[in-house]
């Protein structure tokens, strides 16, 4: 349930409501805005004498019921976007942030290279994968804790915060160690013990949707590490399973005004595992900006003929460049900018 304060509460009732909450065993979370304040109570049940309970203390408005299955993602429980900080890169705000780079990691002038040249372009973030899920176990699945390395050196020498997949929970601590954001994988949404542990890391975490999940089923996941106590949780959509095999996955674009209807988590639009096909990507990104994405990742490589994966999709230095050149004039049309590096 939630707990909307009337305008201008003061601290006092605030306090009073958190302690009354916290004496019952349950979390409060506290979400301010310009004029109220909104108490979200965390907890597995409550009875009706509860909220009774909470409606009359000193400066409470309302107690409200969430009637969604996720509790914490909803935007019952938070009417106000939540805003993730990575460095300087703001995730939620005005900005629409651009996180770029390979699919893998596959060696050290590949990931420097390929980490000037997004930055140059205007990218915020430097992704790339040093553990990959492949479907065939014979495909190159990243140089583990080597491919973290360099990444870690990519960001030395080019100051951009790093984004790679954690598979497993053993590894979570020696990615987040590495790392700046986790990202969780479409063939992991539903993995909930690495959900968990994510939660725990104390790292933002972007969770990318299933191959076939439902809107519904992909918040829950988000559920389970906002429970953990962490809220910089990002949604990532990369395109759904579909019987059509001209492109590689179906890109629900839809889901993006969707969620940010439903949710307060900032949303991610990855088209280039959503297409399949690098010149599908600049236009579908542009699509994700006008539909109200806060940032994009896309897949950029030195020679995408040559990458030992993902090849098709991963856009070359020269028309990532273009893309980062058209893609303000979008965001400026539905009152957004694109928030390029300062070295851009």
């Amino acid at each position: 349930m939630i707990v909307v304060m009337r305008p201008k509460a003061p601290l006092q009732s605030i306090n009073e409501v958190v302690g009354r909450i916290e004496k019952q065993g349950f979390r409060a979370n506290i979400s301010g805005g310009d004029q109220r304040t909104v108490i979200g109570v965390i907890g597995t049940s409550f009875y009706a004498e509860f909220a009774d309970m909470l409606a009359a203390i000193p400066n409470v408005e309302a107690v409200i019921p969430v009637t969604r299955k996720y509790k914490l993602a909803s935007r019952e429980f938070n009417p106000v976007d939540t805003v993730i900080r990575v460095g300087d890169v703001t995730f939620g705000g005005s900005e629409v942030v651009v996180m770029a780079g390979p699919c893998s990691v596959e060696n050290e002038r590949q990931i420097i290279e390929t980490a000037y040249a997004v930055r140059a372009s205007g990218a915020k973030v430097l992704r790339g994968g040093a553990f990959k899920p492949r479907t065939s176990p014979y495909m190159f699945r990243g140089l583990a804790e080597e491919g973290l390395k360099l990444l870690a050196k990519a960001r030395e020498e080019t100051g951009l915060p790093v984004i790679t997949e954690v598979m497993t929970t053993a590894d979570v601590p020696l990615v987040a160690h590495y790392s700046d954001i986790l990202q969780i994988g479409a063939r992991n949404m539903q993995n909930y013990q690495l959900l968990e542990e994510c939660g725990r890391s104390g790292r933002p975490v972007l969770l990318k949707r299933g191959l076939s999940a439902t809107i519904e089923e992909w918040l829950l996941s988000a559920e389970y590490i906002l429970n953990q106590g962490n809220w910089q949780v990002m949604l990532c959509e990369r395109g759904i399973r579909s019987y059509d095999p001209m492109t590689r996955n179906c890109f629900d674009l839809t889901a993006v005004p969707l969620v940010k209807r439903l949710s307060h988590l900032p949303i991610i639009a990855d088209p280039s595992h959503a297409t399949g096909k690098w010149y599908l990507v600049e236009p579908m990104a542009m699509a994700s900006v006008a539909a109200g994405a806060d940032g994009l990742i896309i897949e950029v490589h030195p020679n995408p003929d040559h990458a030992l994966s993902d090849g098709p999709q991963s856009l070359t230095f020269d028309n990532f460049a273009k893309m980062m050149a058209h893609l303000p004039h979008i965001a400026e049309a539905v009152g957004r900018r694109i928030g390029l590096h300062a070295y851009a």
